[in-house]
């Protein structure tokens, strides 16, 4: 590899830079067995922006979330000590908090699927404030798509209660015309295919 594994390494560089962090996303859902496929890039959260690093074939991403420090995480133990990983909750906010980081919703809601089991629905709804109200639409939406409407329940009442206005399902595309779900408040303007 050239290099040491990133989760080895990451740990020193983030307390060196007394930077808060946590390995999320794609990498997080390796930790729980929810990496359909195994992402290309190591990807830390982060909250300020920085330049990606490539060591070997190692390459790490950092994404920028203002409030990473106020994410529930779980330490993994590895040889050099612990990584701070992204709770399974998070990581189902982020997935699709971030699509373009997660190989997009299909990739997503894949991951979601893997994920769906190590999910507790409590505390999917006591982190629903640290995120933007179209993560969760976007999450209650596609937990429902895949069967999961215990997961999806909780989400649906906080919807509901503030009553947002209409958010696209998928951020980069058109939604003009788009037919709203009533029940996410989501203007669903791309087919989504799991690959399961």
């Amino acid at each position: 590899m050239g290099c040491l594994p990133a989760n080895q390494f990451i740990p020193a560089l983030m307390e060196h830079l007394k930077e808060p962090y946590y390995t999320g996303i794609l990498s997080a859902g390796e930790f729980y067995g929810a990496a359909h496929q195994r992402p290309q890039t190591f990807q830390v959260v982060t909250e300020e922006s920085r330049s990606g690093i490539v060591c070997g074939t190692v390459k790490v991403v950092f994404i920028k979330r203002n409030n990473a420090a106020l994410m529930p995480t779980r330490d993994f133990k590895t040889t050099r000590g612990y990584l701070k990983v992204s709770t399974p909750e998070v990581t189902a906010f982020d997935v699709v908090g971030y699509p373009h980081h997660a190989g997009g919703l299909d990739n997503a809601v894949t991951v979601l699927a893997e994920l769906a089991e190590s999910l507790d629905a409590e505390k999917l709804i006591s982190i629903t404030g640290l995120s933007p109200i179209t993560w969760t639409q976007r999450l209650g939406y596609l937990l429902e798509m895949i069967g999961e409407e215990k997961l999806a329940q909780g989400l649906a009442v906080y919807v509901a209660e503030r009553k947002p206005v209409p958010a696209p399902l998928s951020p980069s595309r058109p939604f003009h015309g788009i037919r709203q779900n009533l029940r996410w408040r989501l203007l669903p303007n791309e087919k989504i295919s799991p690959d399961l």
